[in-house]
């Protein structure tokens, strides 16, 4: 396992922290095109963990790096909901804190060079939130299916989640260390 390799699953996490700002700039303007830059982002998530683990280039760096991408799109998205008026604050304040907690916890146990992988309960809760992002930017009805009504729906269960990981990975953290 490298330290610091440019490999297909490294570039495609960097790619996604530079949509951040894109994503940023046109969610105001185009929600559309906002949540298709936050989509195809998102998309890298689970593509370049996929990539790394088919082609063994695992490397230090991108364990570090994917996560902390993570955290800054999702964080990025919450606070882009709350400015619109779309989200409560204080959701998105918990879930951020949990998203804080777990990557400290992770950076610990890393210069320990312990590795706590994600956990069953994070891959959902992390899907279930930007299930519900994308929903709570489109906003708008289609097949009389009401995406706001959606997004909220699962922005409470991602937020149940997101405390329940969250103390499954402290819990597992302790045990580890």
């Amino acid at each position: 396992m490298g330290t610091l390799r440019l490999n297909i699953p490294t570039v495609l996490t960097l790619s996604r922290i530079v949509l951040i700002p894109v994503f940023i700039f046109t969610v105001y303007l185009h929600p559309v095109f906002g949540a298709l830059i936050f989509g195809i982002a998102s998309m890298t998530d689970f593509l370049d963990g996929y990539l790394a683990r088919r082609s063994g280039e695992i490397t230090k760096f991108g364990i570090i790096l994917d996560p902390i991408a993570d955290k800054f799109l999702v964080i990025s998205a919450l606070i882009v909901l709350v400015d619109m008026g779309k989200l409560p604050a204080w959701i998105a304040i918990i879930i951020i804190v949990r998203e804080f907690l777990v990557t400290g916890l992770r950076a610990v146990a890393l210069s320990k060079d312990i590795v706590i992988p994600a956990e069953m309960g994070g891959k959902i809760k992390t899907f279930t939130q930007i299930t519900a992002i994308l929903c709570l930017i489109l906003m708008g009805s289609i097949f009389g299916i009401d995406f706001y009504d959606v997004g909220l729906v699962l922005i409470w269960i991602a937020l149940v989640l997101s405390i329940v990981s969250g103390i499954q990975y402290t819990v597992s953290f302790w045990r580890k260390i």
